[in-house]
């Protein structure tokens, strides 16, 4: 299967492109919730890696939304492949600085090296490390994929924890349950940014790369917490250790 078109760096961080989906986008998220982002004044300057909890199908436009018009930059999202395929959308999702992702690992040298770039050209890459909608049955965060670290680590940036809560209750987790309402509040916290200038990318072992992921996602599952104002659980959900597929949706019958 051929690979599909990765982005550019643009010149300027929003485009003309990212004017007008945005345009076009912010009315009918407005018709789906109200978002409110808190935690501003944590936002570093540059470029930097931000990542968040991943509850529903609806989270990428809860969180454009905030990252756009509240923490006015562009988000570029990590998105699988199979989204880039799809017609129209696939032509736009590149002109507006998305990178597709291969599930399989294999293909994915040009995405990453386009992350790269837009990160070191000061821009904001966004990643739920989760990798999928959680698994978790009370809506915790999961344990992550260790590739916002590995960038991080790499490009000497920070990354920045984030969190939401609220979008559930809009588009269920792994259900059709749609139930739009302008006012219904989705929050979206800011976390203090991380650093990992501890750790050098050459000579990074697993043992570290595991510790640093753990500790992105407890910081996530923490703000999570704080929103729901509830103590996350101190072991975070993993699929594998449960008997579940890490991918598609597990609730499906068969």
């Amino acid at each position: 299967m051929a690979q599909v078109r990765v982005p550019k760096v643009p010149k300027h961080e929003k485009t003309w492109a990212f004017r007008i989906v945005a345009s076009v986008l912010a009315p009918l998220v407005r018709i789906l919730f109200n978002v409110k982002t808190s935690g501003l004044e944590n936002l570093p300057r540059g470029g930097y890696i931000l990542v968040g909890n991943h509850l529903s199908y609806l989270d990428p436009l809860a969180f454009a939304y905030s990252v756009y018009f509240h923490m006015k930059r562009a988000p570029h999202y990590l998105a699988k492949e199979g989204l880039f395929r799809v017609p129209v959308l696939g032509w736009i999702l590149p002109k507006v600085g998305q990178i597709p992702v291969y599930r399989s690992g294999r293909g994915n040298e040009e995405p990453m090296r386009a992350a790269k770039e837009l990160l070191k050209a000061g821009q904001v890459v966004v990643i739920f490390p989760e990798g999928t909608l959680t698994r978790d049955p009370d809506l915790w965060p999961m344990r992550g994929k260790s590739g916002a670290v590995r960038l991080a680590v790499e490009l000497g940036l920070p990354i920045v924890p984030a969190a939401h809560w609220g979008v559930e209750k809009v588009l269920a987790n792994y259900t059709k349950k749609f139930r739009p309402n302008p006012f219904h509040t989705v929050r979206v916290k800011i976390g203090k940014p991380m650093r990992f200038d501890h750790l050098n990318a050459e000579t990074m072992t697993t043992e570290q790369l595991t510790k640093a992921t753990s500790e992105v996602m407890h910081e996530v599952a923490a703000i999570v917490g704080e929103l729901r104002g509830e103590t996350p659980p101190k072991e975070l959900w993993d699929p594998t250790q449960k008997g579940q597929t890490e991918i598609g949706n597990f609730r499906k019958k068969k």
